[in-house]
């Protein structure tokens, strides 16, 4: 069995290539495991290293250490090889995708918990041939995410934020015309955002759909109406404890099986973010993938413990 840490020096602040690199170190001579350390060097190295890794037919047990980007990369490239799992040990900003396990999320910052832990699948997302493991998520909390970071290059986190957010909902408008397709049911539309959850927090901690869970078979969609700017901003809050019941009028959660977005006439192209990785298209199509991701972690945990 091969124990890979997969290292982004870039992730979160400061470099911790070196203390990650010394708990690898420290794992291998403790309990005599084949341990290596491999490093990212570019924006997508972490996908293409992780399917080399799987492709041999080995035994694999991948240690993630990075945010959630760096996660969604190695999914992408383990998912559907049986030899292979994975695991993160969180060292970027948001880490969203390690909430959905509650208190147990504590416990993936050290190895020690994890190297011999239990296995299990999750499902992802299909988005248009990319896979996605938490929320996938078109409209107004995709454009932001995607502008903080491009602005990250110029100003700090929480001020690239903050411009983010001034240039996306201050000086623009919300909604968008779009042609939502859900198994077959078509809905055209003013709406301000479409997500389609597996698992239930991105953003930073939103949680728009709490019933949504990892590893059911089943997806969520919640689909957000445009409302003027001050309705939004005065029921985000609701939106983001999952509390879409309070507003039926604007907000709706729908199970289906094949969810397709297209972007009507005279909009601007759509922008998706899957598990904070954004990217641009005319139309978006969604589903369940027909690849599961193995994934391990400390005895006992879930990632449906804060499922409601």
């Amino acid at each position: 069995m091969k124990h890979v840490f997969l290292i982004n020096p870039r992730a979160g602040k400061g470099d911790r290539a070196a203390r990650l690199q010394a708990m690898a170190n420290r794992l291998a001579a403790v309990h005599d495991l084949e341990v290596s350390c491999l490093l990212t060097d570019r924006p997508g190295a972490a996908e293409s290293l992780a399917r080399a890794l799987a492709e041999t037919g080995e035994p694999l047990r991948l240690y993630v250490c990075g945010g959630d980007g760096t996660l969604h990369e190695a999914a992408n490239g383990i998912a559907g090889y049986s030899n292979a799992a994975m695991t993160v040990i969180p060292a970027g900003t948001g880490n969203d995708f390690l909430k959905n396990f509650g208190p147990d999320a504590a416990k993936f910052t050290d190895p020690e918990n994890l190297w011999d832990g239990p296995d299990f699948p999750l499902d992802l997302i299909d988005c248009s041939g990319r896979l996605c493991l938490t929320i996938a998520c078109s409209g107004i909390d995709a454009r932001i995410a995607d502008s903080v970071h491009r602005y990250g290059r110029l100003l700090s986190g929480r001020g690239s934020y903050l411009l983010s957010v001034a240039v996306n909902f201050l000086c623009k408008p919300i909604g968008r015309r779009w042609r939502v397709e859900l198994d077959g049911e078509v809905i055209e539309d003013d709406f301000a955002l479409v997500s389609v959850c597996n698992g239930r927090y991105y953003g930073g901690g939103s949680m728009p759909v709490p019933q949504a869970r990892m590893d059911d078979g089943v997806l969520e969609t919640i689909l957000v109406k445009n409302v003027p700017k001050a309705t939004f901003a005065r029921l985000f809050p609701a939106y983001s404890a999952g509390a879409y019941r309070k507003f039926p009028h604007i907000a709706r959660v729908v199970t289906a099986r094949q969810v397709t977005i297209t972007a009507c006439p005279g909009e601007e192209d759509i922008v998706t973010c899957l598990d904070g990785e954004s990217f641009r298209s005319r139309e978006v199509r969604l589903g369940l993938s027909d690849k599961r991701v193995r994934f391990f972690g400390p005895a006992g945990c879930s990632p449906n413990a804060t499922a409601r």
